[in-house]
């Protein structure tokens, strides 16, 4: 078995072992612990560093860092988000990141995060929908079927009990796609032709798109009283997917205000337009839905708290397991002081 030793080695988790990881776990049971790790983390919100991400723009997509800490342990993530890629053959978003011990400053554990992304923000979405959703909600529209969209259902059916999703894209072949990769996952699953045939008896609406865009996926008449939405597609400053005439009749709900009013679905509205923060819910300070007619909106864009549970996730669940490797990272000499000394005894070797 691969444990850390007493030299200064990382533990690093590669996409082939984080797959097999899932794999023994179980995605469900995954999903499922992610969401329970995130939600303990978002009822210690106030122990944790908290700022927008730092974001390096250009004309084709974004590069971003998402650090935080808790005082104990220090996280961060490096992602990318680059629409264009699909049609190049490659990920849209890619990500690694790093958990580290704040005491000593060295790090725990380096793991790649595009596949822990996915499954975090689709468990955050089915915790946020626990807390907002319909009560017996069953049925959810899945628009926009990417990369995400899979992990976003069966979250929902993981941990809220969802039965059917309805599915519609703008590229036919993506639907088809998520359909056939849900064909066996216990789903109804319904394959729409139109975005205002997927929401027809659905509780839960997912918006998930990749266009970096001022984009209206749906527009104010689509969108009738007593559903969630969850809209996880607008992310960046530019990019969003809903009419301002449905935020105008929804109660919001966001994870940062600061990175939600630059980046969310609320960049559209006036600087003091009202949202309540998720934390605020979950620990019962503020209420989430309040009746049967309430359209509730989560206005996801992902932060770095989650990143951290997601992280602390996994340097749990990999102790005891052969699902990493150890990297030698980190200089070790035997004087702390003479790390020239260690540099030159290695000459030759």
């Amino acid at each position: 078995m691969n444990q850390p030793s007493d030299k200064a080695l990382v533990p690093f988790v590669s996409v082939d072992s984080m797959m097999r990881l899932i794999h023994s776990i179980g995605i469900d049971t995954v999903l499922t612990d992610l969401a329970d790790y995130i939600e303990a983390d978002f009822k210690r919100w106030e122990l944790f560093d908290k700022t927008p991400r730092v974001a390096s723009h250009s004309d084709v997509g974004v590069i971003e860092l998402m650090p935080t800490s808790d005082g104990e342990a220090y996280g961060f993530k490096y992602v990318n988000g680059h629409p264009k890629n699909t049609a190049e053959g490659l990920q849209t978003v890619t990500a690694f990141g790093l958990l580290a011990d704040v005491y000593t400053g060295y790090p725990v554990l380096l793991t790649e995060m595009t596949i822990l992304t996915a499954l975090r923000t689709a468990a955050t979405s089915a915790m946020v929908a626990k807390h907002l959703a319909p009560k017996g909600a069953t049925t959810m529209a899945m628009i926009g079927n990417g990369a995400q969209s899979e992990f976003q259902s069966l979250a929902m059916q993981a941990i809220c009990g969802l039965t059917s999703v309805r599915l519609y894209d703008l590229d036919p072949a993506a639907t088809a796609k998520c359909a056939a990769n849900l064909a066996n996952s216990g789903l109804d699953v319904v394959v729409c032709a139109t975005p205002e045939e997927a929401i027809e008896g659905a509780q839960i609406l997912t918006t998930c798109t990749a266009d970096k865009q001022y984009a209206t996926i749906l527009t104010d008449n689509m969108v009738g009283s007593g559903v969630h939405i969850n809209a996880i597609g607008g992310d960046c400053p530019g990019k969003t997917e809903l009419a301002p005439g449905i935020l105008n009749r929804s109660d919001v709900f966001v994870e940062f205000p600061p990175q939600t009013r630059v980046e969310g679905e609320i960049q559209q509205m006036p600087e003091d337009f009202e949202v309540t923060e998720l934390w605020q819910v979950i620990l019962g300070q503020k209420p989430g839905r309040t009746d049967a007619k309430q359209i509730t909106l989560f206005d996801s864009v992902g932060f770095a708290i989650e990143d951290f549970s997601a992280l602390r996730y996994i340097r749990d669940r990999i102790k005891e397991t052969d699902f990493f490797i150890e990297l030698d990272m980190l200089a070790d000499p035997d004087d702390p002081r003479d790390l020239f000394g260690m540099v030159q005894r290695a000459k030759g070797q």
